[in-house]
Parts: structure tokens; sequence; C-alpha cells
């Protein structure tokens, strides 16, 4: 308790503390040697807790009903002049009872809200372990919510407390585990009181979780964990796409395989969209050198390190994924594991900046001859467009490639009408983001880069002005059905009149 919070109880009239039907209080048992014999007590019974109630709006109906009663008995004493003294355990406001009587009471009668000390933070104490350091993040996460959304929220996280367990345990532990965190992830049961428990999350029997208990993901700076039950032995390296742009293209999964990581190797210009960690190690290199950094990825893992081989878009999608995964099928990598991470890709990106160019079929190509003949491309190009797909385009253009383009654009000009429309994007969700669309027939070889990725329409693809003033670009998912031919007759055809 703080100093503030034994004066304040030592002025007051009236001492509140909430309570579940069994009449223990939490809050009340840390107050008890302050509590003098002339204190009017109001313990402010919970009518529901974990069980079941017949209540006509159900849990949260009885809840609010009790919140409003209890705020009513307040109220007498306030009107009657007494000073009221409410006790929370932890933080009057965070995750606390004490916030529906606030909410209630505050704006009616002179209010002090006394701050306390949460259970994160007496879990920490605890532990001995630092929350979070440097620039990392805390998420404070309540176990109730869906085991889903727990594993994709501590997936994402630096450092994480999950609290609320005691029958949400279970779904915690698998969330924590597929999270890829229950090597580090510590328990902690009724901190700085009797009956105080703390070790690891993955030792502990659900059975004996209490609801006044806590996991904790500590900080990632200088963690040494120790591995989770059935963890390979070795390193790994996992394959990640950052998305065509920065953080808010990140998934959940990637931004934990991120900062897990002991060592980042990439192309400078996707590790610069990376946060810096301290005691990571950072590997950049030149965009032309992909087998041998998948190489140098997978020497670091067979050391036993922890790598994230960071990629642009989707590391499956003409990137990182196909080199990494080609070298570790050859020996002396074959038993190193790798994984795979998804991330959007830049056709995914560009199409939502307009609407929906790709709601139907449509086939995805490299204009990049660097890596396969152009007759090969031409050919593919033929075949999609005869096949009226709509068309993402990658890698259309570079400084050293730049009659590619024109010679796509005459090519499927052989198979589409001039006023197709095709989505020029570059940079979608950078700094130098533009998109435009434009005619099949009106695109400029000069306006396209590496940084630039072309869908073209297909047949069907509609460009409409709306209302306000939008231009937007979609793929009707319903395709035309083909015009019945006329059946032929058996009857003897009249003779022609002569003329």
């Amino acid at each position: 308790m703080t100093v503030r919070a034994v004066q304040v109880i030592a002025e007051a009239d009236v001492v509140a503390y909430h309570s579940a039907r069994h009449g223990r209080s939490i809050a009340r048992s840390i107050a008890a040697e302050h509590l003098r014999p002339d204190h009017i007590e109001e313990p402010l019974v919970y009518p529901v807790t974990t069980e079941t109630t017949d209540h006509p709006g159900g849990y949260r109906g009885a809840m609010e009903e009790f919140y409003a009663e209890a705020a009513a008995r307040l109220a007498v004493h306030l009107d009657a002049g007494r000073t009221v003294a409410v006790l929370a355990e932890g933080d009057p406001l965070f995750y606390g009872s004490y916030m529906h009587m606030h909410k209630r009471l505050a704006d009616r009668y002179p209010t002090e809200v006394v701050p306390g000390v949460t259970s994160v933070s007496a879990a920490a104490a605890r532990l001995g372990t630092p929350l979070v350091e440097g620039e990392e993040v805390l998420t404070v996460l309540p176990g109730t919510l869906p085991e889903e959304e727990l594993t994709a929220r501590l997936a994402a996280a630096d450092s994480a407390v999950v609290m609320k367990l005691g029958r949400t345990f279970p779904a915690v532990r698998r969330a924590v585990e597929r999270a890829g965190r229950l090597g580090d992830a510590r328990y902690v049961e009724r901190a700085t009181m009797s009956g105080e428990r703390t070790g690891a999350l993955a030792d502990i029997d659900p059975e004996s979780v209490p609801y006044f208990a806590v996991a904790v993901l500590p900080s990632r700076v200088d963690a040494k964990p120790s591995p989770a039950p059935n963890a390979a032995p070795t390193g790994e390296v996992v394959v990640v796409g950052t998305g065509p742009a920065g953080p808010l293209w990140l998934t959940p999964e990637t931004r934990g395989a991120l900062a897990d990581a002991q060592d980042l190797v990439g192309y400078t210009t996707y590790l610069d969209r990376v946060p810096v960690r301290p005691g990571q190690e950072r590997h950049g290199s030149d965009n032309k050198v992909e087998s041998e950094r998948a190489e140098f990825a997978l020497d670091l893992a067979r050391r036993g390190r922890r790598v994230a081989v960071v990629s642009g878009g989707d590391p499956g999608v003409f990137a990182m994924a196909t080199a990494v995964l080609e070298v570790a099928s050859a020996d002396p990598y074959r038993e190193i594991p790798v994984r795979v991470l998804p991330g959007v890709t830049a056709a995914n990106a560009a199409a939502a900046r307009v609407g929906a160019p790709l709601g139907h079929d449509y086939a995805v190509l490299s204009l990049s001859d660097r890596l396969k003949p152009w007759e090969v491309i031409a050919e593919r190009l033929h075949a999609a467009a005869r096949a009226d797909l709509v068309l993402a385009l990658y890698n259309p253009g570079s400084r050293s490639r730049t009659w590619q383009v024109g010679k796509a654009r005459e090519l499927l000009l052989e198979h589409r009408a001039p006023d197709t429309p095709v989505v020029v994007a570059r940079d979608v969700g950078g700094a130098g983001e533009r998109v435009r669309i434009v005619r099949l027939a009106d695109l400029d070889p000069a306006q396209v880069d590496m940084r630039t990725i072309l869908l073209v329409g297909s047949s069907q693809t509609v460009r409409v002005v709306r209302g306000t003033g939008e231009e937007i670009v979609w793929t009707p998912r319903r395709y035309p059905e083909p015009v019945a031919e006329p059946e032929p007759s058996d009857a003897e055809p009249e003779p022609e009149p002569e003329s």
C-alpha cells in the first residue's frame, strides 16, 4: 500500500470493498491493520462470480444491476456528508471493480483516485526480471480473450502479461505455446501476498491456478530462454515477409519472429524496415546475392542461432523463400529447421488501393528476364491473355531493363481492348506511394520501375468513377454465361425463291 492510501483510510468514515458471496475480500485483508473499530464497513458482495445466473439480462445484466445498487448505497453515505474510501487491490482503474463506482459517482461528488501497485509490477519484482527495456512495448492482456486472439497478440508482443487466469489457464498456456513463447514464459500467483508462488509457466498444473495469477513473458533483451518442450536443439531459419512497406503491413506472427531472432539477414532496403533491437545482429547485403545470403543464414542457424531472413512482400512470391529452401535442400543444411511466414504481397496491396481488380481468376508473372528468357515470359503472357485472366506483373522494369513493359503492352493489345484498365502502383504503403489507373493503350514504360507493380484487367474488369469522385476498378466474380448456339433443325430447308 502507498502512504497516501493509508492516509485516505485514516481520514475515511466509511470503508467499502468488494467481495464474493463467501464474504472474504482480498482488498480488505490487505488494509485490515489500518481499519478502526469506528469505521463503517460496506461490503459490496457480488451477486455472481463464476457461477450461472437466472437474471433476465444474464451475467452482464446482473452485474450492471449490482453496480448501480452498490453506487446508490455509497451515495447515501456521501449525501450524509461522510467520506468513503473504496478499497481496490492493485490499481483502482486497472481492471479494477472500483471503476464501475467511479463512472457512476465521480461526476457528482469530489473524488480522488489513489494509484496502487499493479499485479504486473508486483509480478515482475517477484521474478526479478525486466519487463521491458529500451524501446520494447509491454502488452497486457486479459486471459478471457478468445484463444486465437491471444495467440496473435502474444506472437506480436515484445513482452506481455496475461491476467485473469484461473479457468482460462489451459487456453492461455496453449496460446503462449502456439506463439512460440512457452520456453521463456513465467508464472506468478498472488504476488507479494501469503500463498505467493512463482515458476515456469510450462510446469504449472492447470488445476492449481487461481484467478489472481498472471503469466509473464519478460523482456527479450539479454534473455536466455530455456527451450520449450519438444523444441529443436539447433537454431533455425525463419523467412519472413515485411509486406510492401513498413510496420503497418506486418502480421503478428512476423512481428514475433522478428523480435525473437538473434540475427536478421536480408537485402539492406528490407532490413531498414525492421526496428533496431538491442542484442540483435543485422547482416545486410546487396539485392543480387540471394543464394549467398541464404547460405549465410543457414550457416548461422547451424551454429545454434535463431535467424530471420527478411524479405519484402510475401517471401514466397518472387522473393527469398525459394532461395533459402533451395540451399536448405542440399548438404550440409538438410537438418536445419526452416519456416516460411507469409506476408502481404504487392499485388494484394495495390489491388486494395483501387478496389478489387483481382476479384476473379488472375495470373502472377514476373517481367524480369534475369532468371528466365524473355521467350518464356512472352509465351506465358500470350497464354494468360488468351485465357482472359487478370494479370499481376511483378518486376516490370529497372534502370537496366527498359523495353520489357513496352513489349508486354504490345503483346497484350493483341488480346485485350485498348481501354482495358491497368493499375500502375508504385511504392504502395511507402512515402512515395503513387497509384494511377490508365488505359492499356496509354501505358507509358517511362513511368514504370522496379518499385512498381502493374495490374492488367481482363475483358470483364470494370473502371468506374463513383459519386464521390473516387475512381475504382473491380473484376466481377460472376463470369458471363456463353451464348448458346441454336439447335440444328431436322426439317428440310425451304427452297429459296427464284429471283
